[in-house]
């Protein structure tokens, strides 16, 4: 992953129509298991079919709501906890490009779920899950359901398959199951092909043997975690939804940026953000230099 050493802040992204308690209070946790500060931000977006001769008065109310909602986002955060260093920002701009801008200097972002449909993540400006997970620089975290904190034995699921980006998301993963004091389970799935071909007992083998050498290393260095990793056979969203059930997050990795509208963010990673019955993390892939 990219050097964190400037990222200081967990930042959260309120939204004035639906104030999500589970996203703040998983942030407040986080900033405090990690020991940083927390920023709130409220973007106002542009008024729709320019300027109107009210456009100033209805930019104002805008202003005062997004006021409103961020002193009810601080007053939520002072309940949960008091001494959390505290700051709030009243931007414009659309919600998703705001805080993509902030995502360079963050340690992660947070955001709440609407439940949003397919068209109205592409066409609405209530869209803000999708986008910024698509294209910030740093871990998006989406809470749509709160984590299963009550487990007996609790644990995070991170998506692997190979790639860089796998790599970046396992990193992330055992990292947070420190953090929440966690085991790790590194799931691997193959989607069954149409038409089978070659010699599956060996693909089997080989995805096996990636998907060791993808977690090896990390028991040494977080030896207090303990990681186990399977290689499952089905449609990668039904099976990592499953896995969720009762686990606190699943972490996956994003292939690069993703578009304007988040339709390269990749389809396990978008039906997870729909279907998982916990926090999603989207982790982008390392950049050197």
């Amino acid at each position: 992953m990219r050097n964190t050493a400037a990222r200081n802040e967990v930042i959260v992204g309120i939204d004035p129509r639906e104030q999500s308690v589970p996203a703040l209070a998983w942030a407040v946790d986080e900033a405090v298991r990690r020991r940083l500060s927390l920023r709130l931000v409220m973007a106002v977006p542009p008024l729709p079919g320019g300027q109107h001769i009210d456009a100033p008065w209805r930019r104002t109310m805008l202003r005062v709501q997004g006021q409103d909602a961020l002193a009810a986002a601080v007053a939520t955060v002072r309940a949960l906890h008091a001494e959390v260093p505290l700051t709030t920002e009243l931007l414009d701009g659309m919600p998703s490009a705001v805080l993509c801008r902030m995502a360079e200097h963050a340690r992660m972002i947070v955001v709440g779920s609407r439940r949003l449909t397919r068209p109205e993540e592409l066409l609405s400006t209530a869209s803000v899950a999708v986008p910024v997970s698509a294209q910030a620089d740093c871990p998006v975290v989406v809470v749509r359901e709160p984590e299963h904190a009550g487990e007996r034995h609790p644990h995070l699921v991170v998506g692997v398959d190979g790639s860089e980006s796998s790599t970046a998301a396992v990193e992330f993963a055992v990292e947070e199951a420190a953090l929440h004091g966690a085991g790790l389970r590194a799931v691997w799935v193959w989607r069954r092909p149409v038409m089978p071909f070659g010699d599956e007992t060996a693909g089997l083998e080989e995805r096996r043997r990636i998907l060791s050498e993808t977690v090896a290393g990390w028991a040494d260095k977080y030896p207090d975690v303990r990681i186990t990793h399977d290689v499952l056979r089905g449609h990668p969203v039904e099976e990592l939804a499953l896995a969720s059930v009762g686990a606190l997050l699943v972490v996956v990795g994003r292939h690069g940026r993703g578009g304007y509208s988040g339709m390269r963010l990749g389809s396990v990673v978008h039906g997870l953000l729909h279907r998982a019955e916990c926090p999603v993390i989207t982790v982008p892939e390392s950049r050197h230099g």
